[in-house]
């Protein structure tokens, strides 16, 4: 078969999914191709669920600018579409002065973000609001919030579809040649391999966004792009009634955010995830690590049962730097990057990305239709 479109999104992930759902409603004939036979099914489905408030993130950076502007939009969103979500606030607790400092460092950059509703509260007023938690100092973040995350892309697939986009799935990009003759050109595998042109085509494939760039792209521009790692995140669960009502978070540790404590939408807690550097990718659960997961909540949780903590799932962190190296930021490049005309490609979408990915979504559209 050979197809033409106006625009190309490759990966229905949630990012995928935001973009798409700009484009078309931008009146752009859109086509979404996905390499699984369902939406979703890798970082954008194996998180924590998390509605992020912007703290952590450099001011300037793109994680932060993104985080900030796309929570409130997402809100708005959820509640438009009826979406399962819920505004619980997050606490993040320090247990010793090196960590106190830690959170007046955070409380500072967030301000310089533009998040203002942070709030430092001392030990006793800690135990007021959650008395199973344990520590010296908190930061209060009332606007961190969970979501269905799978409900949030259906809702997002849905509003795509009502602009006549189109998804394809089971349909892997197996090459491509960009902008020959004024279009890009894919060749799609699966089950019907077809040949597709568009005019715009965004990658965002996450955890392949490398291996889609090195795809599409020419040799002289492979290393344009960041490099690709993988870090691993386990989730245990933690049975019976939930000791919080509140996340709670201990203060933020090198490639992540620390073991923390979530709720999902049915008041079911989790713990996780911790960072595991691995080359490939590899969801397989590592029940060996239990008793790293009891020290880490031990830390703001002392009276952890660990009988009730069982195991859950995996989800893996595309990340654009390794071990040891400061954390990266995301990365959109378009044509001012590569000097490919309606070609954008984003690498890195880990973390805050649900929060983030209507943010996103402008970006990127921004970005090929105004180019």
């Amino acid at each position: 078969m050979d197809l033409t479109t106006d625009a190309i999104v490759i990966g229905a992930g949630v990012v995928g999914l935001a973009v798409a759902r700009a484009l078309a409603r931008s009146g752009v004939e859109t086509v979404i191709l996905e390499r699984r036979r369902g939406i979703g099914e890798e970082t954008s489905s194996r998180n924590s669920e998390v509605i992020h408030a912007g703290i952590y993130y450099p001011p300037g950076s793109l994680k932060a600018e993104t985080c900030v502007n796309g929570k409130e939009r997402l809100y708005d969103f959820l509640s438009a579409h009826q979406v399962p979500h819920r505004r619980c606030g997050k606490l993040v607790v320090a247990r010793d002065a090196a960590q106190q400092d830690a959170l007046a460092r955070i409380l500072e950059r967030a301000s310089l973000c533009g998040v203002t509703d942070l709030e430092l509260i001392g030990g006793g007023d800690l135990h007021k609001l959650e008395p199973e938690v344990q520590g010296e100092l908190a930061l209060l973040s009332p606007s961190t919030g969970i979501v269905d995350s799978h409900q949030f892309m259906l809702a997002l697939l849905a509003d795509f579809e009502s602009s006549q986009g189109v998804i394809a799935l089971d349909s892997p990009v197996e090459s491509g040649a960009l902008m020959v003759r004024g279009k890009h050109h894919l060749m799609t595998g699966g089950d019907t391999p077809t040949a597709i042109s568009c005019r715009l085509l965004v990658n965002a494939t996450g955890l392949y966004a490398r291996d889609t760039w090195d795809r599409l792209v020419g040799e002289e521009l492979r290393e344009r792009a960041p490099p690709q790692y993988y870090a691993r995140g386990h989730y245990f669960s933690y049975t019976g009634a939930a000791p919080f009502s509140r996340l709670v978070y201990p203060v933020p540790e090198p490639g992540g955010l620390g073991v923390h404590a979530t709720l999902d939408m049915g008041g079911q807690v989790r713990f996780g995830p911790d960072v595991q550097w691995i080359d490939s990718i590899d969801y397989r659960f590592d029940d060996t690590r239990r008793d790293e997961f009891l020290r880490a909540i031990r830390d703001y949780f002392p009276a952890v049962d660990a009988s009730r903590l069982q195991p859950g799932y995996t989800g893996i962190r595309p990340k654009v730097v390794g071990p040891g190296e400061a954390a990266g930021d995301f990365t959109i490049l378009c044509a001012e990057h590569h000097g490919i005309r309606g070609f954008c490609s984003l690498h890195g979408i880990e973390s805050p990305g649900l929060t983030a990915a209507m943010s996103i979504a402008q970006r990127v559209v921004k970005a090929l239709l105004t180019a």
